[in-house]
């Protein structure tokens, strides 16, 4: 289980910051309503692999480690691994992508199978390659492992038309059946802000990698971008400058037309921004939920996005889903390789924070 949230102090900013605020008996309640919900995640659909190693010695050839292999994994990353987590959380999800007619695409049709996710939004693309990252990791014989070396394989050119077209249409058809669309934009071709802009769904995140601004006009509801993403979408530095961070935020909130903006600062926790009618939109910041000592990191904003819509889905506000969301990323950050968090983990937290709280 994940210690206790941190206590951190105001912003020397004047700008506000939420800790015990929320209530927490009404995001249990909220959690509680998960299964009922179903959520359309549109998106690139990735598989994350984790080659664990043994360093025998190193080279003679070149200076390199000589890894002897010992066991492979394989989990959904990307678009997939926000779709692992609504799984995890007891929602119905409708998987909406492209995966190539590749082993990586075989493993994660057959793993969402076996969570009974809704795969007939799925394209199976002939001479398209499964988006696949692989982490060789490698440690001592009674040593913690640590990544060495990471392996991208990706799909080269553009989806054919026909394809997009099908992808298309079953975006279409499946974001009607859902309470939120959630958009997992990756860069690697099977969601583009065209394809959103058609979308006729009620409410409809955003985490995309490399092209946030894209989506102007396209009717996203809320986003959900790491800090990096925000500064190289404006091509300016945040660091430690709070006023920046809350200069930017408002301009993406602005610029994107968003009910809400919620902007992931690793150790320094979330700053979450709302659409206000006539003043400016201040940042509400959140500390981090646990050790700002991650055991690994990989794909912790899938989770966020995956447990933030859902609980709009259920009837949250933009705040509580980002506590939802908050608590969610300091849970999952302390497993290892590409994990997710159950509904039982967020309910074990925020009775430990109540407990604490009394």
């Amino acid at each position: 289980m994940s210690p206790l949230p941190k206590r951190r102090k105001s912003p020397a900013d004047g700008s506000r910051t939420a800790d015990s605020s929320v209530d927490l008996a009404r995001l249990l309640d909220i959690v509680a309503a998960f299964p009922r919900q179903t959520i359309c995640v549109l998106g690139d659909f990735v598989l994350d692999e984790f080659a664990s190693c043994e360093i025998v010695r190193v080279s003679r050839e070149a200076p390199v480690l000589i890894l002897r292999h010992r066991r492979s994994e394989s989990y959904p990353g990307g678009g997939a691994n926000a779709v692992n987590n609504l799984a995890d959380l007891g929602a119905r999800v409708l998987a909406v992508g492209v995966v190539g007619a590749d082993a990586g695409g075989r493993a994660l049709l057959e793993y969402f199978r076996r969570k009974r996710v809704d795969t007939s939004g799925i394209a199976r693309v002939h001479d398209w390659i499964t988006p696949t990252k692989t982490r060789f990791l490698a440690g001592w014989t009674h040593t913690t492992e640590q990544q060495v070396l990471r392996v991208d394989r990706e799909p080269t050119g553009t989806l054919p038309a026909a394809i997009r077209k099908m992808v298309e249409s079953k975006a279409r058809r499946l974001a009607g059946r859902a309470a939120a669309v959630i958009v997992s934009d990756y860069g690697l071709g099977a969601v583009t802000p065209e394809l959103v802009r058609r979308l006729d769904a009620k409410r409809i995140t955003l985490d995309s990698r490399y092209r946030l601004l894209d989506y102007r006009g396209t009717g996203i509801t809320a986003a959900t971008p790491n800090e990096p993403e925000l500064e190289a979408a404006y091509q300016m530095r945040i660091g430690t400058d709070t006023s920046e961070l809350e200069q930017l935020g408002q301009r993406a909130l602005g610029d994107l037309g968003l009910q809400a903006l919620v902007v992931t600062r690793g150790k320094d926790g979330m700053a979450v921004f709302e659409k206000a009618e006539s003043a400016p939109a201040r940042a509400l910041h959140i500390p981090i939920y646990g050790s700002d000592t991650p055991v690994d990191v990989t794909g912790a904003g899938d989770t966020v996005i995956a447990i933030f819509t859902l609980a709009l889905a259920a009837g949250a506000s933009y705040m509580e889903a980002a506590h939802l969301a908050n608590y969610a990323g300091g849970i999952v950050v302390m497993k290892p390789r590409t994990a997710t968090v159950t509904r039982r983990d967020l309910e074990a937290a925020l009775r430990d924070e109540a407990t604490a709280q009394r």
